[in-house]
C-alpha cells in the first residue's frame, strides 16, 4: 500500500492487546512537543489516556518491514459517522508521505460507506495542515483542542454544524 516512490512500503494490521503499551509510548513521545507548548504535558496521564479507549475492534497498527511505524483508531462517532482518533507515526516515518498513504486508506473506507469523519488535534499542532488538505475544516475549537470534520466525500463543510 504505498502512494509515491518515497513512501515506504507499509501495511494495517488489527491491534492486539500485546500493542497497547508500545502505542502508549509512541503517544507520549509524539504528543510531547505539542503538550509541552501547551503547558499540559503529563507522563502518566498522555499514555493513561490511550490505554484508557485503546480497543482492539477499533485500531489498526502502521507497519514497514513488519516493525511498528504507527497506529490508527476509526470508530463510529457519536453523532453518527465516523471519529479518527490516536493517529500516529513514529518521527522516523514521519515527513515521507506515510500519513498521506494512510489518512487516504482511512478516508476511502469512510467515503465508501458514505461517512463523515471527525477527529481532534490540539491547537497549534503540525498534522492539522494535512488533515485540512484532506477537506477536513474546523468544526469548533477551545484553548487546546480543534475539533475537525470531514463531510462525505471531504465536500465544503456546511455552515452551522
Amino acid at each position: 500500500m504505498t502512494d509515491t516512490t518515497d513512501t515506504p512500503a507499509w501495511t494495517l494490521r488489527p491491534g492486539r492487546l500485546a500493542d497497547v503499551e508500545p502505542i502508549a509510548e509512541l503517544r507520549a513521545e509524539v504528543m510531547r512537543p505539542d503538550l509541552v507548548r501547551l503547558g499540559r504535558y503529563d507522563e502518566h496521564r498522555v499514555r493513561r489516556r490511550l490505554r484508557d479507549t485503546f480497543s482492539t475492534r477499533y485500531t489498526s497498527v502502521v507497519e514497514v518491514g513488519g516493525v511498528l511505524a504507527g497506529c490508527v483508531t476509526v470508530r463510529p462517532h457519536e453523532r453518527g459517522g465516523r471519529l479518527l482518533e490516536h493517529f500516529y507515526l513514529s518521527p522516523a516515518h514521519q515527513g515521507r508521505g506515510l500519513g498521506t498513504a494512510v489518512l487516504r486508506h482511512v478516508l476511502a473506507q469512510a467515503d465508501a460507506v458514505p461517512a463523515e469523519v471527525r477527529l481532534v488535534v490540539v491547537q497549534g499542532s503540525a498534522a492539522r495542515r494535512l488533515y485540512e488538505r484532506h477537506g477536513f475544516a474546523v468544526e469548533a475549537q477551545d484553548p487546546v483542542d480543534v475539533y475537525l470534520l470531514r463531510p462525505v466525500g471531504g465536500g465544503p463543510v456546511s455552515p452551522g454544524r
